[in-house]
């Protein structure tokens, strides 16, 4: 098979959240990987200014491997981007709604007459708003509600600076009865706000209440790549499964990473992923995650965050995962130096 030029630069990005990615790129493994190639790996969050940063979200550049959220991945598709996803996981990230101290909120069946914030971002695709929705809907639908049971608030986000500053600060307010938030930087948020947990959302025992932005999270790579070299869509997956080997065995180096990814301390790290979360960042395309998708998929669509619908079966390649777990297969994680076998 004849193989198109090679790419001067293979580019990155993921969300600050447990990734492959991350790993990948704090052990330099991307970086050595394609070295040989004379291919650049940069990651577009620690790209020049001049960078096409909105990709994160668009996709529009044909090189970018992206490992996030799905709200903007199925947007991206939605548009018409031409990206097809090659992976996806699964990874718990303390999604819980918040209430004022005091208030004696305890339970998704409390939410029943409240006021949910939901936030308003100026921007192409407000996942925030996406993310607190689909939260709420998914606590209420736990206790058998739905969303008419309860009153959703417009959080004007302008003016606020930090994660979830707006609702916190319509809660301290008053204007609002709840908040929905996740991951490290919410943790340590909450405790400034001194808000307290009405519900905990990784608790609920059915998957289906905790789907949201980055449950389950996609792995997307652009079309144009995979058409002209797969081989470097292969080998960059390899990379990934290979890290993924390598943290399931390092939860120190993890949570080290995990910091360093979140922007959160120990505590905020410690209070946001649960003992494990080491052991779950291989991505797959299991019939359960992906049937999951679906599900957002359709959540998103009905309350009009994709101007199309997404197929999502259409959407996913599986080809080059199984190609990936070919070539770690056959050549496993290599140890760095500092680390002898046991």
């Amino acid at each position: 098979m004849t193989h198109a030029v090679l790419p001067r630069t293979l580019w990155f990005t993921r969300c600050p959240v447990p990734t492959a990615t991350g790993i990948a790129a704090d052990r330099q493994w991307l970086t050595d990987e394609f070295a040989s190639d004379g291919i650049s790996v940069r990651s577009l969050q620690d790209a020049s200014p001049d960078a096409d940063r909105a990709a994160h979200f668009t996709h529009a550049l044909p090189g970018l491997f992206r490992e996030g959220g799905n709200v903007p991945a199925l947007w991206a598709r939605s548009r018409g981007e031409r990206t097809r996803l090659i992976g996806l996981t699964w990874i718990e990230e303390r999604q819980t709604v918040l209430v004022a101290p005091g208030s004696g909120i305890r339970g998704a069946a409390a939410l029943r007459g409240r006021r949910l914030a939901l936030p308003r971002h100026d921007i192409a695709i407000d996942f925030w708003r996406a993310m607190a929705l689909r939260g709420f809907e998914g606590a209420l639908a736990s206790a058998a509600l739905e969303p008419a049971d309860a009153s959703f608030v417009d959080v004007p986000a302008a003016g606020y600076e930090g994660q979830w500053a707006a609702e916190l600060a319509a809660l301290r307010r008053g204007d609002v009865d709840a908040v929905y938030v996740k991951g490290a930087l919410a943790v340590e948020a909450a405790r400034r706000a001194g808000a307290e947990v009405a519900v905990e959302l990784d608790d609920l025992p059915d998957r289906r209440f905790r789907v949201n932005n980055g449950t389950p999270r996609p792995l997307t790579v652009h079309q144009q790549l995979l058409d002209d070299r797969p081989d470097l869509v292969d080998r960059f997956l390899a990379v990934l499964l290979r890290a993924a080997d390598w943290a399931a065995g390092q939860p120190g180096e993890v949570d080290r990473i995990l910091g360093a990814e979140t922007g959160a301390g120990a505590d905020g790290v410690a209070g946001a992923y649960r003992p494990g979360t080491h052991l779950t960042l291989h991505p797959d395309l299991s019939a359960e995650r992906l049937a999951l998708l679906t599900a957002q998929e359709a959540g998103l669509r009905a309350h009009g965050f994709l101007p199309e619908p997404v197929d999502v079966a259409a959407w996913t390649d599986p080809e080059p995962l199984r190609r990936a777990a070919a070539l770690v297969r056959h050549h496993p994680v290599p140890l760095s130096p500092e680390e002898p076998a046991s």
